[in-house]
């Protein structure tokens, strides 16, 4: 294992509570990285499962930082990352597992296509099915109007009522993307340092699609590459389904204010209410014709209404 001196490469693990989850992405980071030289941080978010003592004692050649609190993900991988002083910089999810040569071709072709600057790879279920979450196309008006109006959820595998998804690509080639999520995102650390890391104020949610878009405002071009692939689980330490979609729509609403032309805000902001307004009249209508089978439902979009103020201002 090399030294931080001599290392290439820095990975940043952020766990909270996945203790059988990280130690199984550890065990998979060095198995299967046979060529990159690099050293592994582990920022643990406040664990009440055991997950840094765990972590110390099977890995004691990874650093590991014991938060006293939950920074969150943005704010904890900022932390991390004004420590390193290796080239590149590697973001992996606790919940993943790390495929045969997955780092060490993704470094390789990072170092073989610069002007990308942000950089992703192909991530799949523990099936082995194709999980698309890997990238996604950026926030427009046209994907706004169609997740409001409930397009994208009736043709969900829709290029055209869909595009944030990139359907019908299986990442399956190399590719031009506008985010790289950040359960498996390099970067190098001179970009990193000049896009001041992750904005703190996405506290879960949206933060690696605010990364990509600034990198692209400065020229680069975010990519993926089939060949770094691993196995990501999706949401193993999310919040409640409520608090999710709390989250996810003050992400986007922040996206909208951060990054759509001035003159398309408003319309932005207008469409998110429209979104969250046609969710609560169909719950509604459900509840009356399902009864009970349709509580759970109402009450999640009574509360995402009832909140409507606080996450349409945004972060």
């Amino acid at each position: 294992m090399p030294s931080a001196l001599s290392a290439d490469l820095t990975v940043i693990i952020i766990s909270y509570n996945t203790r059988a989850l990280t130690l199984a992405a550890l065990r998979t980071l060095y198995a299967n990285t046979k060529i990159t030289r690099f050293q592994t941080i582990v920022f643990d978010n406040a664990s009440s499962d055991g997950s840094a003592d765990a972590i110390a004692a099977e890995f004691p050649q990874v650093s590991l930082i014991h938060s006293a609190e939950n920074l969150g993900f943005a704010r904890a991988n900022n932390v991390v990352a004004a420590q390193v002083t290796t080239e590149w910089l590697l973001l992996l999810n606790p919940d993943t597992e790390v495929h045969d040569g997955a780092i060490d071709n993704l470094m390789r072709f990072g170092r073989a296509q610069p002007k990308a600057g942000i950089y992703g790879g192909r991530t799949v279920f523990p099936d082995g099915r194709l999980n698309i979450a890997s990238c996604w196309n950026k926030i427009t008006p046209w994907s706004t109007f169609c997740a409001a109006t409930g397009l994208t959820a009736a043709f969900p595998t829709s290029r055209l009522f869909n595009p944030e998804a990139l359907c019908g690509w299986a990442r399956d080639s190399v590719r031009e993307v506008d985010i790289v999520v950040g359960c498996f995102l390099l970067i190098r650390r001179s970009l990193w340092a000049e896009l001041g890391g992750f904005d703190l104020r996405y506290f879960m949610y949206g933060e690696e699609a605010d990364l990509c878009l600034r990198a692209a405002r400065l020229g680069y071009q975010p990519m993926i590459t089939p060949d770094a692939e691993i196995m990501h689980i999706v949401g193993a330490a999310n919040a409640s389904r409520q608090g999710k979609q709390l989250l996810l729509a003050k992400a986007r609403v922040t996206l909208i204010l951060d990054h759509w032309p001035n003159w398309q805000v408003p319309l932005g902001i207008g469409l998110m209410w429209l979104w969250a307004a046609l969710r609560l009249a169909a719950a509604r209508a459900l509840h009356l014709l399902t009864g009970t089978r349709g509580a759970g439902r109402l009450a999640l979009w009574s509360e995402v209404w009832k909140q409507r103020k606080d996450w349409l201002r945004g972060y």
